[in-house]
């Protein structure tokens, strides 16, 4: 009799722990602002296929938005999205929450003038600094406190040579494509600083935290087999786990 009720016990407790699983909907929401052969607005790119090989084996498709940067945030804090991409660990606090895992790693660099001095992590923040509005790098690099948020990308190679800024910071892929805009590349340098983990901030929403349970279970797995290696070797990027 003692045994029929411990299999009883046994069995009510692995019901109530297949009822407690969140269910997972059949699609994921996903915002992101448009960044060439990372998060193309026709599906194209890094960021896509590493999700695609998260999401779809596990029957969950992805809706795709294109959006400005601090859009797709607002979008996720509204519950109009699940998650938006490109997002550094804790970067907003707000209506938010992390998986454990990132999903790809950003070379961060700095575009000055060629005839600016040379600099690294210790001596960036004695410069004039700049990025894009909404990226707070001042929460991940040292010492910086003299920066701007600029809205657009196509006035820095002007602000560069007029010494309205002495530094862009920016992802070394963004800052490539905005010195591709120079009529004379050699009067620019790149300097690479750190790589920052990128990572989903996914809605604090049911469906939220389902989809940020399975994104870590999944990207768990395929590091562990290497699968992803593929995926990086096919954007010519390097494999950050």
């Amino acid at each position: 009799m003692r045994g029929f009720w411990l299999a009883l016990l046994f069995c009510a407790q692995g019901l109530f722990a297949v009822q407690a699983e969140p269910a997972l909907p059949p699609e994921i929401r996903l915002a992101s602002e448009v960044w060439n052969g990372h998060t193309q607005a026709d599906g194209q790119g890094l960021a896509w296929d590493i999700l695609r090989a998260v999401f779809e084996p596990a029957g969950v498709k992805l809706q795709i938005r294109s959006v400005p940067y601090t859009r797709s945030i607002g979008l996720v804090q509204r519950g109009e999205a699940d998650a938006w991409l490109g997002s550094y660990l804790n970067e907003v606090q707000e209506g938010v929450f992390y998986p454990h895992r990132p999903y790809d790693a950003d070379q961060i660099s700095a575009l000055s003038r060629a005839d600016s001095p040379e600099v690294d992590l210790a001596t960036l923040g004695n410069f004039r600094l700049a990025w894009m509005r909404g990226y707070a790098y001042q929460k991940y690099l040292p010492t910086l406190t003299d920066f701007q948020e600029i809205y657009r990308r196509d006035g820095i190679l002007s602000m560069l040579a007029m010494g309205h800024m002495d530094f862009y910071i920016d992802a070394r892929t963004e800052v490539d494509d905005v010195l591709g805009g120079a009529a004379d590349k050699s009067a620019y340098r790149v300097t690479d600083l750190t790589r920052l983990p990128l990572y989903l901030g996914f809605a604090d929403t049911p469906n939220g935290h389902a989809l940020a349970g399975l994104f870590d279970r999944r990207m768990a797995q395929l590091v562990k087999n290497g699968s992803l290696r593929r995926v990086f070797a096919r954007w010519q990027q390097p494999y950050p786990f």
